[in-house]
């Protein structure tokens, strides 16, 4: 053999591409653990809790510490970066980046915190950071529109944020989420808690009189979907086992608060429903996915598991906690159970559903949080009590996460059934000052936006389609003659276009070229409608599906104001 050929020889032999950093790797069995010892630190349904971990010790994930995770958990690298790169809450420095500032500043530019002056106080944030120190983003909406603006600083959030209090947090080095006081184990069993759970672990209450129960109350599921509660258990039991329950604590909803008011005020009686809802479908394990934008939560879920781990109501690691990692597609059940297997978070095609192969391709119940929290209440005070508490022919009790122009933001429990006009004069202290009602958004961003002239509709699942809206997770967002429609729908329109996880063309190009169309001086009315048609009938999800939903409100129901402001042609 010549010199040459021995010379090629060795180099094709030659390890190629990047090369794993030793030393990282023993940094990162410090941090998370030792796979050699415990090998289920390797399973891909861990990634995004290893990842967060990176994230939350070192302020970034950069990529020798990547390449030391796929090594850690025998993936290859492009498994690794696919994820990471797909959440916003990840942030992924190359070889040749600069790591990011010691501080990250998220300004919230939802429509709520539009309204409330954000697109000025992100302008002053950044005109007033020192970039060495701070870097200053746009985020979207973090679940306290009642408060708007927010910002969040590192996981502090300051609400009615200004360019005072902000710094003032900066200057301090306010980073950590804020205390949340709740009631422990033991004030919620001196209360009668857990009584639901007992007994239905002891034969005193069966599956089949308690879905009866929650069919009588009319309870139905609180997320968005609206699908009974009761039918949810039958289909998931009908399924061979072994089954899982998941909760959806991950309401990224622009609009939407009420599961964080919940969670912050009772986290025993939500989680008593939702082990009641694990006991229903007898699952082999409960998984909890929580938003990344709720860091308080995360420490009181905690405790809370602990605090029944230790009085035996549960076996160590049957309550299963996951943080979400900031992409709004995860509210979507399959997004979500993708996510829960340490994957990016992008939707399934169907059928089938996940209530025959969902998580670990196993039949899975999914409900939100305020569903599972109706349980031991409405048990504890009858499906009577629950069911009689509508308005206008409707049952039941809705929780309103309300912002906007409204004199009381928050979230308002009220009944199903009532009216935009009485929910304002009789729970929001009437219209803000200076205000007159224009148009309101009834579920959300997605749920479409209506005008005065039919604030007197009762808000409930299926009383809004025959008007193009709908009222999803009570999400209600209250516009006002100072407010720009057109700027709300670009407004709404950019942040689906931001959230779209970019699987199907429909949504992922609509959206973009949706926002486009609207930025125009002059609507195409024709291109807008056919773009919607498309984008309803052929994306994979309801995001986009839903995206359009805001203009098509404006086209149907408010075109003298566009026609004013020259937007489409008048008559």
């Amino acid at each position: 053999m010549s010199t040459d050929d021995k010379t090629v020889k060795r180099r094709r032999s030659a390890l190629r591409g990047r090369q794993l950093e030793t030393a990282l790797l023993s940094e990162l069995r410090d941090l998370i653990g030792d796979e050699r010892i415990d090998s289920s630190l390797r399973h891909r349904d861990r990634l995004i809790e290893h990842l967060h971990a990176l994230q939350d010790n070192y302020g970034y994930l950069s990529m020798p510490r990547l390449r030391a995770l796929a090594a850690f958990m025998n993936l290859p690298m492009a498994a690794i970066y696919e994820t990471a790169t797909f959440y916003a809450h990840f942030d992924v420095t190359h070889d040749e980046q600069v790591p990011p500032a010691e501080i990250t500043l998220r300004v919230c530019d939802s429509l709520s915190c539009q309204l409330a002056g954000a697109e000025a106080l992100h302008q002053d944030l950044v005109d007033g950071a020192d970039p060495a120190r701070v870097r200053v983003l746009r985020a979207p909406c973090m679940g306290r529109c009642d408060t708007a603006p927010v910002v969040a600083v590192g996981h502090h959030h300051v609400c009615h944020a200004n360019a005072f209090n902000v710094g003032d947090a900066v200057e301090h080095g306010q980073v950590r989420p804020e205390e949340i006081r709740w009631p422990s184990l033991a004030d919620y069993r001196s209360a009668g808690g857990y009584g639901l759970l007992a007994d239905c672990r002891e034969g005193r209450v069966s599956v089949e009189s308690l879905a009866q129960e929650l069919e009588q109350a009319g309870l139905r599921g609180l997320g968005g979907a609206g699908f009974p509660t009761y039918r949810k258990w039958q289909a998931v039991r009908a399924e061979p086992g072994p089954r899982y329950a998941v909760i959806n604590a991950d309401e990224g909803e622009p609009g939407t608060f009420k599961d964080r008011y919940y969670l912050e005020r009772e986290p025993h009686v939500f989680l008593e429903g939702a082990l009641v809802s694990a006991w229903a479908v007898e699952a082999k394990a409960l998984y909890i996915y929580l938003r990344d934008e709720y860091p308080g939560l995360l420490r009181v879920l905690k405790e809370a598991i602990a605090e029944l781990e230790a009085a035996g109501f549960i076996e160590p690691g049957f309550v299963i906690l996951r943080r979400g990692a900031g992409a709004y597609i995860c509210g979507e059940e399959s997004a979500l159970i993708e996510s829960l297997e340490g994957k990016p978070g992008k939707p399934r095609h169907r059928p089938p559903f996940v209530a025959q192969k969902g998580l670990f391709g196993q039949p899975t119940l999914v409900n939100n949080v305020e569903t599972v929290y109706w349980i031991p209440r409405i048990h504890a005070q009858g499906a009577e009590w629950f069911a009689s508490q509508g308005r206008h022919g409707r049952k039941g009790l809705r929780s309103f996460s309300v912002s906007g122009r409204v004199a009381q933001p928050g979230v308002h429990l009220a009944p199903a059934g009532i009216t935009l006009n009485e929910l304002i004069e009789e729970f929001c202290g009437g219209m803000a000052e200076g205000h007159r009602l224009l148009a309101y958004l009834p579920g959300g961003a997605s749920g479409g936006i209506l005008p005065a002239s039919k604030a007197d509709i009762p808000l409930d699942f299926d009383t809004l389609q025959e008007h193009g809206c709908f009222i999803g997770s009570a999400a209600v967002i209250v516009l006002s003659d100072q407010d720009d429609l057109a700027a709300a729908a670009s407004n709404l329109l950019g942040f689906f276009a931001d959230e779209s996880c970019g699987q199907c063309t429909p949504c992922r190009v609509g959206t973009e070229k949706m926002l486009t169309l609207l930025e125009r001086k002059t609507w195409d009315e024709e291109t807008l409608q056919q773009l919607a048609g498309v984008m309803a009938d052929a994306s994979i999800c309801g995001l986009g599906q839903a995206a359009p939903n805001p203009v098509l409100s404006l086209l149907r129901d408010f075109r003298s104001e566009l026609a004013s402001h020259n937007l489409i042609a008048k008559g």
